[in-house]
């Protein structure tokens, strides 16, 4: 068959993320007691402790790091599908903007709206706190807009505590 690159690339974004969802409701048909978010926030913990390992192969530590964080996460979301762009602040601190997420969709559409911000907050959480670890730095993060509480974006302002 001979499928355009960027009909592919659409069709396998939404791949995964139905696969997600057949994940949870297997996970929580086999076990009933979970609850729900918890299961969710857990997965997000884990994938944010394996993206914040690739992020770090590319991030120097002599550069300020609140913009690399934004990059990488911009980066990552694009390669997703997102409507992301990334915003300069003051000194060593960078915002990220998601204008449309595919994931809110699905969890809109899922009925299951109440878990996508804190999904993401856990995932930027763990995300953060993993490169601070390794990178004896004190970056943070705070959700200033969110899609799913009637926002019209997702905004996430990252910075340095330090500074």
């Amino acid at each position: 068959m001979d499928i355009p690159a960027e009909k592919r690339f659409k069709v396998l974004c939404e791949i995964a993320r139905a696969q997600h969802f057949a994940w949870r409701e297997a996970a929580l048909a086999m076990a009933p007691d979970l609850d729900p978010l918890e299961l969710t926030n857990k997965m997000w913990e884990i994938a944010g402790v394996q993206t914040a390992k690739n992020y770090l192969q590319h991030m120097d530590p002599e550069k300020p790091l609140a913009p690399q964080v934004a990059q990488s996460i911009a980066f990552s979301s694009a390669c997703m599908g997102e409507d992301v762009t990334i915003e300069s602040g003051e000194g060593d601190e960078s915002f990220v903007r998601h204008n449309d997420c595919p994931w809110f969709h699905w969890h809109k559409r899922l009925n299951i709206l109440e878990e996508d911000q804190p999904g993401c907050d856990t995932w930027f959480g763990t995300l953060i706190s993993e490169i601070n670890e390794a990178l004896e730095s004190s970056i943070r993060f705070e959700t200033q807009c969110a899609l799913p509480a009637g926002g019209e974006c997702c905004l996430r302002r990252i910075w340095n505590q330090a500074d």
